[in-house]
């Protein structure tokens, strides 16, 4: 029984590319005991696979986080089948703010240690006393008439193109390391209101309850994240406090949400707030580049790697031949090769 993925990803993108069919780009997560993550783990594949769903969906011992792509005209089933799982009735979706249908390719489900990596010892907190949940309503009038502090619980390629005006933007590369250092920022704030967001969630649900173990008497978070803020902005007409992008974890990188664009080139430092990976698939490194450059660069990121992607594919795949890039594709930033780049914290 194919519970995996085996077709070539490069055939899978040229299929998703021409594909016309409309699909429908959502999030979720849930906090939820699963008892045998590896066996809900094949449950799922084997029906979302019927259903056509793509998407990074991990699964472990304490519930389930999903960024995924669902054909429009399946979507009512998906809902369906999500009802018959007890801990996910009603669970709530976050529906993307730009959708081409062409967020994902194929479908990977992942069982790990944690849904999100944090570096935290559940068993020494209280992870279900929570900050407390904001509507976009409610978030922009505390940021309007509240003695305040905003963080960004994001990473720093999130935030440079997108943030919430006046937030703290920790330059910190992953979720487990900026906690640590959001708490040494916030030190002196704790008797104030700290009002912290982030994509679509997730990250603010585990944060807010380790920031109040750790002292902080008034916490709240933005429910649902940018993704649901910037649906209930438009919906109820009201002001915009959020500049720039929205950083996403799919092909299509980013969400418009402002018309503002706060971020530059990272090759000429014109203004830009377009992501891409390098050409060269031994680079993959992950970074904004206009028109401009793209075209000059033929989107790649260095001379070395322009020369490279010249070369013939046998060759290519000699050269990465043992090299591990690892998770370049969102280190965005810290090259050396680029001139514009923003500088590293360390």
């Amino acid at each position: 029984m194919k519970l995996h993925n085996k077709v070539d990803k490069r055939v899978l993108k040229e299929r998703i590319e021409k594909s016309e069919e409309p699909r429908t780009t959502i999030s979720f997560y849930k906090y939820a005991r699963i008892g045998n993550p590896q066996v809900f783990r094949d449950h799922l594949y084997l029906h979302w696979e019927k259903l056509d769903v793509f998407g990074r969906v991990h699964i472990a011992t304490e519930g389930i986080n999903a960024q995924i792509s669902v054909p429009t005209s399946n979507l009512d089933q998906f809902k369906s089948d999500l009802d018959e799982i007890v801990f996910l009735r009603g669970v709530r979706l976050n529906f993307a703010v730009e959708d081409d249908g062409k967020s994902f390719y194929k479908l990977k489900l992942k069982v790990r240690d944690k849904i999100l990596a944090d570096g935290l010892n559940d068993t020494s907190f209280d992870v279900s006393n929570k900050g407390q949940h904001l509507t976009a309503k409610e978030w922009n009038s505390m940021m309007e008439n509240g003695d305040v502090i905003l963080v960004d619980m994001r990473n720093h390629y999130e935030s440079e193109v997108g943030h919430f005006q006046g937030a703290m933007t920790p330059d910190v590369d992953t979720f487990r390391g900026s906690l640590n250092v959001i708490d040494e920022l916030l030190e002196e704030y704790k008797d104030k209101n700290i009002m912290m967001y982030c994509t679509g969630g997730i990250r603010c649900e585990k944060a807010s309850a380790w920031y109040k173990h750790r002292g902080y008497k008034n916490v709240y978070q933005l429910d649902g994240g940018i993704i649901k803020y910037a649906h209930e902005v438009q919906d109820q007409n009201l002001d915009v406090k959020y500049r720039g992008k929205n950083f996403v974890f799919d092909d299509r990188l980013g969400e418009r949400i402002s018309n503002e664009v706060i971020a530059h080139c990272h090759q000429c430092g014109a203004p830009c707030d377009e992501h891409t990976n390098c050409l060269n698939v031994g680079c993959n490194l992950l970074f904004i580049q206009c028109e401009s450059c793209k075209k000059k660069m033929q989107n790649t990121c260095s001379d070395e790697c322009k020369e490279i992607i010249q070369l013939p594919e046998e060759e290519q795949r000699a050269r990465r031949a043992g090299i591990k890039p690892g998770r370049k594709v969102f280190k965005k930033g810290r090259s050396e090769k680029l001139a514009f780049m923003k500088p590293s914290a360390d």
